[in-house]
């Protein structure tokens, strides 16, 4: 599967009005110069200013010698800092790595390994640790980045087309190990004209975004249609509910781009009782389940409209409900797939899509590519869905054995495959288990060799490098896991099971 797509796919999403010529720097400097393109906790910075960091930045990346095409990991917690970087590289012609803020040095390595990256950019720290020490640890160079740029203009002059790959995220797979998502920006633009029109955009929008920057979600609403209406984006270094919620006061947001679990933090937090929240027009959410009550709840709280998209790093958007929707119809179901983008059914209910705002596919990935596509080119999204009579899409289940913890996939086999590793572990499956906030969290069923805490396990996980997303949160000891018929372990009866005062992970 190659990394952008051949020219005739190119050719007639062009000609439907789905994709066009501009890039992420065209729509930047389309923008009012002087306007402000980003709040953010590192700096505030005006579309000129941007621009020109993003120029200097550029310049660096070129002086190193790397050739066009070759990708950078950047691994960053949010800030303005993060989209000057992504900026400079699609200037320079590299081809830009995300990782999310929270990657271990397992996946951190992995990735870059995959991907081939030249080298790891990070703040001289990150997340406490020398980002030397991380890039060290991944046996790659080390790029030290700071907003602290001296002039410099960019020797090449071709940087990365829309239809070239300009972007890399990494996503949950069910081998233990992420996968690495292509994408094009003409695919992430995808989103733009549809969120306009499912908000209803209006000319003084302000954006908060409080979503991980290299995500789908959070790469779309924080770096791309910001950029394409020239909205001010509020950003946050990560994710705090009562931040969130003064960030909304202080700078009037109109449009908050929120998962699930999230939203239900900021319900939770304290302080919403007396935040004003008044700006808030519309509130995308998604990225796992919502909660009917609560995103009821919330715009009876706040007056605002709670929008979702249905989709994915791979799939892109898929359906998206409106502002002129029916308030049932908006909270309990996926909303009406999207303009352009095609939905079938496979015989045992899974939805595949293909359209405008799907992947070319995973980076130098064939085995998963063949499980990702069918051979006549649809994508499938592993979810089990029905559409009815209206055109209305609903989830009714997940084909592949994933845990939706507050927006992120977590495989369940990654994480049984990083506990079975421990020496004290002689069995273990993992399912999910319902959460108030998060949706689901991932609980460990073991069969154990002698005394086992989850303290034990933490201990293990993180000596090992592993994401803190792919450990589990409940652990529960058992002489032995239930069997099938087929004599694979039955995880529908561990799931039915009641959750009797486990341990769990309080972080």
């Amino acid at each position: 599967m190659p990394d952008a797509f051949p020219p005739e796919v190119v050719a007639a999403h062009t000609a439907a009005g789905h994709w066009d010529a501009r890039t992420v720097t065209d729509l930047v400097r389309a923008n009012p110069p002087d306007a402000v393109a980003f709040h953010a906790p590192d700096a505030t910075l005006t579309w000129r200013e941007y621009d020109d960091l993003s120029t200097r930045l550029a310049g660096r990346y070129v002086a190193q010698g790397w050739k066009r095409g070759d990708r950078l990991a950047v691994l960053l917690t949010g800030g303005a800092l993060t989209h000057v970087a992504y900026l400079a590289a699609q200037k320079a012609g590299l081809v830009t790595v995300g990782l999310g803020p929270r990657a271990g040095d397992a996946e951190v390595t992995h990735v870059l390994r995959h991907t081939g990256a030249v080298a790891l950019a990070t703040r001289r720290e990150h997340r406490g640790r020398p980002g030397k020490e991380i890039a060290d640890r991944a046996g790659v160079r080390h790029v030290e980045l700071d907003l602290d740029l001296p002039p410099s203009t960019v020797e090449r002059t071709t940087g990365l087309g829309p239809d070239e790959l300009f972007f890399i995220n990494s996503t949950s797979g069910t081998t233990g190990l992420p996968k690495c998502v292509a994408q094009t920006m003409n695919v992430r633009k995808y989103f733009g004209p549809l969120a306009h029109a499912a908000a209803g955009f209006g000319a003084d929008e302000v954006v908060a975004s409080v979503l991980p920057a290299p995500y789908g979600f959070g790469l779309w609403s924080a770096h791309l249609v910001p950029a394409m209406y020239g909205f001010p984006t509020v950003l946050t270094g990560e994710f705090d509910a009562g931040e969130t919620l003064r960030l909304i006061e202080r700078h009037r947001v109109t449009v908050l781009a929120a998962v699930t679990s999230q939203f239900v933090m900021l319900l939770n937090h304290p302080a919403m009782a007396t935040a004003d929240l008044s700006s808030l027009r519309v509130m995308f959410t998604g990225g796992e389940r919502v909660p009917y009550e609560r995103a009821a709840e919330f715009e009876r709280r706040t007056g605002c409209s709670v929008l979702q998209f249905y989709g994915s790093n791979e799939a892109g958007p898929i359906s998206v409900t409106s502002i002129r929707d029916p308030r049932e119809r908006r909270l309990s179901t996926s909303g009406r797939p999207v303009d352009g983008t095609e939905v079938r059914f496979t015989a045992d209910g899974q939805l595949g899509v293909r359209g405008p705002g799907c992947t070319p596919g995973y980076v130098d990935d064939d085995a998963a590519n063949a499980r990702l596509f069918t051979e006549d080119g649809w994508m499938l999204t592993g979810d089990l869905a029905s559409l009815d009579a209206d055109g209305w899409l609903t989830l009714t289940g997940r084909a592949a054995d994933f845990i939706i913890r507050g927006g992120h996939n977590v495989s369940a086999p990654a994480v049984e495959a990083a506990v079975g590793a421990y020496e004290r572990v002689a069995q273990v499956a993992v399912v999910g288990v319902p959460d108030e906030v998060l949706g689901e969290r991932a609980c460990a069923y073991v069969v154990a060799r002698g005394p086992l805490t989850l303290e034990d396990l933490r201990a293990h996980l993180a000596a090992a490098g592993v994401s803190k997303q792919d450990w589990p949160e409940y652990l529960v000891v058992l002489p032995e896991l239930p069997l099938g018929p087929g004599g694979k372990v039955d995880k529908s009866a561990l799931r039915a099971r009641p959750i009797e005062a486990p341990t769990r992970l309080n972080s």
